[in-house]
């Protein structure tokens, strides 16, 4: 089986089963940026990843899990209830 190197936006999984997803590639550095499902940052060396016996699986269906925030913090939330100076990056993608 071919080694899959690793792209921004894909996720793997390890063989423990954990999740993460590439979030930055480093070629000056050689090093591979992740993020776990739960919001961790971490750095693995290129060199490591042929050893790490990674499958390429597709994104979780509840992507929340990063972020940090429960239901209930935004459900039921108005554009009045946000402090002031936030913006949504994605709001605008609703008026294309």
């Amino acid at each position: 089986m071919a080694i899959k190197y690793p792209e921004i936006g894909q996720w793997f999984s390890r063989p423990n089963g954990t999740r993460f997803e590439v979030v930055a590639v480093d070629e000056a550095g050689a090093t591979v940026e992740i993020q776990l499902f739960d919001g961790t940052i971490d750095e693995i060396e290129v060199e490591r990843w042929p050893e790490l016996l990674l499958r390429e699986v597709s994104a979780p269906e509840d992507w929340s899990g990063s972020v940090d925030m429960d239901p209930e913090d935004y459900v039921g939330k108005t554009d009045s209830d946000m402090p002031h100076g936030y913006h949504d990056p994605l709001a605008f993608l609703d008026k294309l």
